[in-house]
């Protein structure tokens, strides 16, 4: 516990595709009983692995790179069973002619980076000179032939490439198409020390957050509707990006995880997820 109310260390993505999770949280008042950290997905990571935080979004490479001190918390998680929208390689030339070209990583996502290269690497048979700078597709691509971007600029750039004559590839939309599987981005967990101390503040944070998502997607053009006050989308663009994405993670979604755990533990970049054991906290 990290104050002197006793109330728990929680992560918050300040992404467009984690409102939904909170949006009931702020109208229910429960965002009173946590001690929420807002930044961005790769400082939430490093935070609940360090411990600086007991629950929160963590991406996924990073949850399997350190699943042996956490837990998943059931049927929560941000992905997509198809298009995502938000995590796109824009790209000058054909997928197959990226072989030994620059392709620029416009952001710090390891799961959206990690998935760009390994179906560039096993599907198209290529594999680019990678280098990382700045999430601005102009900039982006005056050095480099292709870019991965995620969250807020891949979704403006899926709407001005194609009027660039660039071709955009929704990564998570590959992913189905080579496995079949659902592609999750980011899940919830909860550090295994904190939850064998308090399971019953764990259960109460996941029920919160599961009333909040279930109460958003049923009011999906009214969170839409908030969050075009403030975001350069129109509501129509931002509640169709909402609908699209996968909040849930059940059977096939833990399939998803295991498959493209898979692929990274023979690229050498996580360790092998175990086939057996918990990996869900008890809520």
């Amino acid at each position: 516990m990290s104050d002197s109310a006793g109330r728990p260390r929680v992560g918050h993505i300040q992404f467009l595709n984690c409102l939904p999770i909170y949006w009931g949280l702020m109208r229910s008042g429960a965002l009173l009983d946590v001690d929420l950290h807002k930044d961005t997905p790769d400082k939430l990571s490093a935070d609940l692995v360090a411990g600086h935080l007991d629950i929160g979004p963590i991406t996924l490479v990073e949850y399997l790179r350190n699943a042996d001190d956490l837990l998943l918390l059931p049927n929560l998680a941000v992905g997509s069973d198809g298009p995502v929208l938000s995590v796109n390689l824009i790209s000058t030339r054909p997928l197959a002619e990226l072989n030994g070209r620059p392709v620029a990583l416009g952001s710090t996502s390891r799961t959206g980076v990690l998935l760009a290269q390994m179906l560039l690497a096993e599907r198209y048979g290529a594999e680019p000179e990678y280098f990382r700078c700045p999430p601005e597709l102009t900039q982006m691509l005056i050095e480099a032939d292709a870019g991965v971007l995620i969250g807020d600029p891949a979704l403006r750039a899926m709407y001005e490439a194609p009027r660039l004559g660039l071709e955009v590839t929704d990564l998570a939309e590959a992913w189905k198409e080579w496995t079949g599987l659902p592609m999750v981005f980011a899940v919830w967990a909860v550090r295994k020390d904190f939850a064998a101390a308090h399971p019953g503040v764990v259960k109460d944070v996941h029920e919160a957050f599961q009333r909040s998502r279930d109460l958003s997607l049923t009011e999906l053009d009214e969170v839409a509707t908030a969050a075009a006050r403030w975001e350069p989308f129109d509501a129509a663009t931002l509640a169709n990006y909402f609908r699209v994405l996968d909040f849930s993670l059940g059977e096939r979604q833990i399939a998803g995880i295991r498959e493209f755990a898979r692929r990274a533990a023979a690229r050498g970049v996580v360790p092998p997820l175990p086939a057996e054991g918990p990996l869900f906290a008890e809520v």
